[in-house]
């Protein structure tokens, strides 16, 4: 059908002419879009502030050759204004759009959608520490994409664990057997806090040291760039918060 409606979050956008703009989306139903929202740019635009990063609204569409086109737009969560209020807020947030703009590359998923959409929510409310919502959401966005490490059993052999070492290509904790020479270890702690964050157990996560979650981050951050083939650009920029812990 040439006009559809469907729930979408703003993954970024770009200016187009002098008046529109080109929005890229991730809908609940129809995966990545890539749409034009005429006049958005002008003062009197009744949806500009509605297609911004990180809000999510609920749109009707116009199906067009090479880009569809908003025709409108409802706010069903204004989390813009409240993340880029904070500055670690802001740049977990970049992260996430950015990794969920490139595994949704080929096609979107409902669970893709959700995860996204109530880890921004999370962010807009402030109700775990930034970084670690944006490491909870790495890992199960690309568990959900079929990239699932394991930090319980051996993810080469299925040992039982617990193990301490780490080896992002081998896909998580390894026996010792399966380690490579020189593989470093880790805390049992920190393995503990990776699981946390896969499971969402939010009680063991933020209690977390800043020791185990600077630990936790860098070892998420080579398993996304390992699986994604390349780094988030966003991610050096992401301000990481202290814990006295």
């Amino acid at each position: 059908m040439p006009v559809y409606r469907d729930e979408a979050v703003v993954l970024r956008t770009h200016k187009l002419g002098e008046a529109d703009r080109i929005v890229t989306l991730l809908t609940r139903q129809h995966g990545k879009v890539r749409a034009v929202a005429k006049g958005v740019r002008r003062t009197g635009s009744k949806f500009g502030s509605r297609l911004e990063p990180f809000m999510v609204a609920d749109l009707q569409l116009y199906e067009g050759r090479s880009l569809d086109v908003v025709t409108q737009a409802v706010s069903l969560g204004s989390y813009g204004a409240e993340i880029s209020q904070d500055y670690a807020a802001y740049t977990a947030a970049n992260a996430m759009v950015e990794a969920a703009d490139k595994l949704t590359e080929a096609e979107g998923s409902l669970q893709q959608y959700l995860l996204l959409v109530g880890a921004l929510r999370s962010l807009a409310r402030g109700e775990h520490g930034a970084g670690l919502t944006l490491d909870s959401y790495l890992l199960r966005a690309l568990a959900l994409a079929g990239w699932a490490p394991s930090f319980q059993d051996c993810a080469r052999c299925g040992r039982a664990g617990a193990h301490t070492a780490v080896v992002v290509q081998l896909g998580g904790v390894v026996c010792d057997d399966c380690a490579p020479p020189g593989t470093p270890r880790i805390a049992a702690s920190t393995v503990g806090l990776l699981g946390a964050l896969l499971a969402g157990d939010w009680t063991y996560a933020d209690a977390a040291s800043a020791t185990d979650r600077n630990q936790a981050s860098g070892i998420i951050a080579a398993y996304t760039q390992w699986h994604l083939e390349r780094g988030l650009r966003s991610l050096p920029h992401v301000s990481r918060e202290t814990t006295t812990t």
